[in-house]
């Protein structure tokens, strides 16, 4: 007889004991409860490991692991790597699951034979506003491939990267090798890409499942704000860079079109941030970082709208004074 199929959910920590609870209460509450819940504290200095502990002795079903900060893309490679279930799901400690998640995307994947199932959420603004959907218009929900799927979407310009919107198969993921890398933040868009263009089979769920917060961060302008936008557009350049590697592995025209769209359209990000730097001899050295080390040749290789060349060139110019 078969054993029934497991469900982990890796939950990485760090210093948002304001936001924890209510985090953990959402997966005490599922209908479809996890085989397994990985927590892994990041080495917060809150009252998160206390609030851990207190939630482990009611959960028995998870599991806390402690390391030294690493950032989000080391905590969920070490959820990865304590991991047991079948299917993986990944939940940010700030945000929320609605009751029905596990039992929804669990039931999908299963029914379907998926590679990933992929499904809605909302986004909490905390009461400044409404809860928008993330995606607000009509994806497709039939069984695609991943690529099919991904192609529409980026042609619509209506995708988002959000790992946690997503359940995954465990041998999938093991058969890509797939990993996020440290210290980078919005690891999400070369993971989800990745993942999404290998996946032979995937089914959208239209019902949202996830509340994700949307924080306030006000940062005055400063050195502490040029020091966060300066690693903001190393990020973006380690992404677009990433999306280049997938680039020269595709051989889907629709798909790599797609991509090379969303790989400049990310990369154009960065302009944004440089706007915002406070130092000018900062930003004189950042634009001549990003001219020497080939962003503007890469994103100008890549661009498909005579629109991003222009905003390209402009950047390009502007890098030389």
């Amino acid at each position: 007889m078969t054993a029934p199929a497991t469900l982990t959910l890796v939950v990485p920590v760090y210093n948002v004991a304001a936001y924890l609870p209510a985090c953990l209460d959402s997966i005490a509450a599922q209908t479809r409860q996890p085989d397994e819940i990985v927590a892994v504290d990041d080495g917060s200095t809150d009252a998160c490991p206390d609030i851990l502990a207190t939630y482990a002795a009611r959960l028995p079903q998870m599991r806390v692991v402690r390391q030294p900060n690493g950032g989000l893309s080391a905590a969920r490679n070490t959820g990865l790597e304590h991991a047991r279930g079948d299917w993986l799901a990944f939940l940010d400690s700030d945000d929320r699951l609605a009751p029905r998640h596990c039992e929804l995307a669990l039931g999908m994947a299963l029914r379907d034979d998926l590679d990933i199932a992929l499904f809605n959420g909302w986004l909490d603004f905390e009461g400044r506003s409404p809860n928008q959907l993330i995606y607000a218009d009509e994806p497709a929900t039939g069984v695609m491939t991943g690529a099919a799927w991904l192609a529409d979407r980026l042609s619509r310009r209506r995708f988002f990267h959000y790992v946690w919107l997503h359940l995954y198969r465990r041998k999938f993921l093991d058969g890509l090798g797939l990993r996020f890398t440290p210290p980078w933040i919005h690891e999400d868009v070369p993971w989800s890409t990745r993942a999404l263009a290998a996946a032979g089979r995937v089914r959208y769920e239209p019902e949202p499942l996830v509340y994700y917060r949307k924080p306030l961060r006000p940062l005055a302008p400063g050195p502490k704000l040029d020091a966060r936008l300066g690693f903001l557009i190393d990020s973006s350049v380690f992404n677009a860079r990433s999306l280049d590697d997938i680039l020269q592995t595709l051989e889907d025209p629709a798909l790599a079109h797609a991509i090379a769209w969303q790989l400049v359209d990310g990369g154009l990000s960065i302009f944004h941030h440089l706007a915002k730097i406070d130092s000018g001899k900062t930003l004189r050295r950042l634009r001549t970082k990003l001219r020497r080390e080939g962003l503007f040749r890469l994103l100008w290789h890549r661009a498909t709208t005579p629109a991003q060349r222009r905003r390209i060139a402009r950047n390009w110019l502007k890098s030389f004074f």
